[in-house]
C-alpha cells in the first residue's frame, strides 16, 4: 500500500482528495493536516510514503514545509508531491528547489493525480507539462551564460543530450524513441547524470539544466 499524508487548508479539498485516493486498491490515506506546521508533524511521525502538499496555507506554507521534509538538509527526506492551483513561477520554482518529488495542479484530471502519487511513491520524480513550460517562460527571461557551470562537463555527449531532454519534459520511454536507443539504456544514462551531477532525481536534474542554461528555451 503507498500511505499518504493529505496537506490542504481547505477541508473540502481534503474531502475530495481522500475520496479519489480511497477508491484506489494501492493507496491509504494515512492522514490529514490543515497547514505546512501540521504537515511536518504528522509526516515526521507517521512517515508516508507520499506527502500531497498544498502551497498557500497558513501558518506555514506548502513550499517552507517541503523543504523541512525533503530539502538537502533533510537525512530522510519524505517524498512530497506539490499540489496547487497557482502555477505561477515562484511556487513552481520554490517547492522544486525545495525538494518536491513532482509538481501537478489541481485542475489535473483524478488519473494524473493517482499516477503522480504511485510514480513518486516509486521513488521517480514527475512535473506536469504545464509546469515545465512554465520553467521554460521563466528562464528564457534570464541573461543568457555564454557556458554552462558546475560539473556538466563530466558528461559525455550523450549524457548531456539525455539531461536536455528531461528537461524538456521527457519521459524515458520519450527520450529512447528520440535517441533511438532502449529505454533500459535511457535509464542508465539518466542514473549516471545524477550520479555525476550529485542530484536526487530528475526534478533536480531539470533545475540544474536551466540554472546551468544547459538548455536554451528556443533552441
Amino acid at each position: 500500500m503507498i500511505r499518504v499524508l493529505l496537506v490542504d487548508d481547505q477541508a473540502l479539498m481534503r474531502a475530495g482528495f481522500r475520496m479519489i485516493l480511497d477508491a484506489e486498491d494501492d493507496v491509504e490515506v494515512v492522514g490529514e493536516a490543515g497547514d505546512g506546521v501540521e504537515a511536518v508533524e504528522q509526516a515526521r511521525r507517521l512517515r508516508p510514503d507520499v506527502v500531497l502538499m498544498d502551497v498557500r496555507m497558513p501558518r506555514m506554507d506548502g513550499v517552507e514545509a517541503t523543504r523541512r521534509l525533503a530539502g538537502p538538509d533533510v537525512t530522510t527526506p519524505v517524498n512530497v508531491l506539490v499540489l496547487t492551483t497557482f502555477d505561477l513561477d515562484e511556487y513552481v520554482y520554490g517547492a522544486l528547489r525545495a525538494g518536491a518529488c513532482g509538481f501537478l495542479l489541481k485542475d489535473a484530471p483524478p488519473e494524473d493525480l493517482v499516477h503522480a502519487i504511485r510514480v513518486c511513491a516509486a521513488g521517480d520524480a514527475l512535473i506536469a507539462p504545464a509546469v515545465t513550460k512554465r520553467l521554460i517562460t521563466e528562464f528564457a527571461q534570464r541573461p543568457r551564460v555564454a557556458e554552462p557551470a558546475g560539473d556538466a562537463t563530466r558528461l559525455t555527449t550523450r549524457e548531456q543530450e539525455v539531461l536536455q531532454l528531461m528537461a524538456r519534459g521527457l519521459s524515458n520511454a520519450e527520450i529512447a524513441g528520440q535517441l533511438v536507443v532502449s529505454d533500459t539504456t535511457v535509464k542508465t544514462h539518466v542514473g549516471r547524470v545524477l550520479s555525476k551531477l550529485g542530484l536526487r532525481d530528475r526534478v533536480q536534474a531539470v533545475v540544474y539544466a536551466y540554472e546551468h542554461r544547459l538548455v536554451v528555451p528556443g533552441d
